[in-house]
């Protein structure tokens, strides 16, 4: 009979450890809040959580927050899977979500925005909330904020000046179909992966480029395997912040203000810190011996020609995403 009691005792002492480490209460009794990203550790996402996000949060709530980057709680996918299931609480994803959610892959369409202050006009406003408006229905995770990867451009181990330099060049893309689109448009060879794989693939030449932007470039040391970057600017590389819906439903209406409040102020933070980090990042870059090449109109426009086929490819399968994507178009920086 002892031995049973004690048996039970150690199980249920077991299942509580397990609890308290999958987003149950902390030691301190305290809700525990894992925030997973891809990022590398001083990127500005993650600089945004450590100094914005984190801080609020704690200082206003007795909720603790623990960050994980660098892709330490799996690739986009799986912590985006671990979100949706609630083994994780909130994380910062890109666009993974569109494969469910057509619309979701709007931002990522090539050329959409002029530049980084066309995207944070758009996203920041009511055709970014309208962006988002399915994905608690669809996917379970509540929208907090939208933040930015930056402007995407290509670096490789080889100058591509022209439309035919993409010819036989073995292009590392996200495993998204615009992406996937549009470096077979361009004429290159396309691998997707995982960013995790990418600097070991880089560095045995299994592919010759990547498409980031410049401060994933730096931060994720992928300068050290490549030579040339392509200034070609062609999509916007969005993130967002996400919470459990389940989560979210459970905490006080305080908590879920100042959680909200975080996010927004955090990912606010997070574009300033990206827009300041460009020029900044390219005199890193230069200085490690990146070469810089800006396209000429006739390439860029070469470049905009061959995207265009993706647009009507999307209005056929996604006739309702026309509207929308016409009136972002429309929107003035």
């Amino acid at each position: 009979m002892r031995r049973g009691v004690a048996m039970l005792f150690t199980l249920v002492l077991l299942a509580s450890i397990i609890a308290a480490g999958c987003g149950g209460p902390s030691a301190g009794g305290a809700k525990t809040i894992k925030v997973a990203n891809y990022f590398a550790d001083d990127h500005p996402q993650n600089v945004a959580l450590r100094e914005k996000f984190k801080p609020m949060v704690e200082a206003k709530t007795d909720l603790r927050v623990q960050i994980y980057g660098n892709s330490q709680l799996g690739a986009e996918k799986e912590f985006y899977d671990g979100v949706r299931n609630g083994t994780i609480e909130m994380g910062i994803p890109g666009m993974i979500m569109q494969a469910d959610i057509p619309k979701m892959g709007i931002p990522e369409l090539p050329f959409i925005f002029k530049d980084l202050d066309h995207a944070n006009k758009v996203l920041k406003g009511p055709l970014g909330e309208e962006l988002t408006a399915d994905l608690e229905r669809e996917h379970g995770v509540k929208a907090l904020a939208w933040s930015a990867n930056g402007m995407r451009m290509f670096s490789s181990n080889k100058p591509l000046r022209r439309m035919g330099d993409f010819r036989g060049f073995r292009l590392r893309m996200p495993n998204i179909p615009n992406y996937i689109a549009f470096g077979k448009a361009l004429g290159a060879n396309v691998t997707p992966m995982p960013i995790s794989e990418v600097f070991t693939a880089l560095e045995q030449g299994v592919v010759d480029g990547q498409d980031n932007p410049i401060a994933t470039l730096r931060a994720s040391g992928w300068y050290e395997v490549q030579s040339y970057v392509l200034e070609s600017n062609h999509m916007f590389s969005p993130n967002l912040y996400i919470i459990n819906s389940g989560f979210w439903n459970r905490l006080s209406p305080r908590e879920q203000e100042v959680i909200a409040e975080a996010a927004k102020e955090s990912a606010a933070y997070e574009w300033d810190l990206l827009k300041k980090s460009i020029e900044e990042d390219k005199k890193f870059l230069k200085d490690q011996g990146i070469r810089f090449i800006v396209p000429d109109k006739r390439f860029r426009a070469a470049m905009e020609k061959a995207a265009e086929p993706i647009y009507q490819q999307f209005y056929r399968e996604h006739p309702e995403t026309k509207d929308l994507i016409e009136r972002i178009r429309r929107t003035s920086p």
